[in-house]
């Protein structure tokens, strides 16, 4: 007797199997934004800098709040980062996931911290300068 396939039963495997893909790289994300927080956090603002993405009048008052985020993004519950990501989550095709949440983060909240002049550019320009940085922490 012929073994039958149920194509739903492969489907949900083949989907379990991405999820499961994607939880993996979003934890080790994470890990490694709270590992490397300092360094990152140096690097990131210099980028916003040289890019000029943002005026500041104390480059280490932005770097301890960037900072203070990456390291924190680890104990973050689930639905507050897609709560804040949400906005802007379909900005790029296959975004990073600390990118577009430090995104949001300049653009919602960096930009009422008091060391901050201005924040200049768009979403996408945000990220792509963000991201240009925080790509050392995503899975190859």
């Amino acid at each position: 007797m012929a073994r039958h396939m149920n194509p739903s039963r492969s489907t949900n495997k083949t989907i379990d199997a991405i999820d499961r893909k994607r939880e993996r790289e979003r934890r080790f994300m994470l890990r490694k934004a709270r590992e490397n927080a300092e360094n990152l956090a140096i690097s990131l603002v210099q980028r916003l800098l040289d890019e000029h993405i943002i005026e500041t009048n104390s480059h280490q008052a932005i770097c301890e709040a960037m900072e203070k985020q990456l390291a924190g993004l680890s104990e973050m519950e689930e639905f507050d980062m897609q709560f804040k990501i949400a906005p802007i989550r379909t900005l790029t095709q296959d975004p990073n996931l600390v990118s577009l949440y430090i995104t949001q983060y300049i653009i919602e909240d960096l930009i009422e911290h008091p060391a901050i002049q201005d924040v200049f550019g768009d979403d996408l320009d945000v990220y792509r300068a963000v991201d240009s940085v925080l790509t050392r922490i995503r899975p190859k």
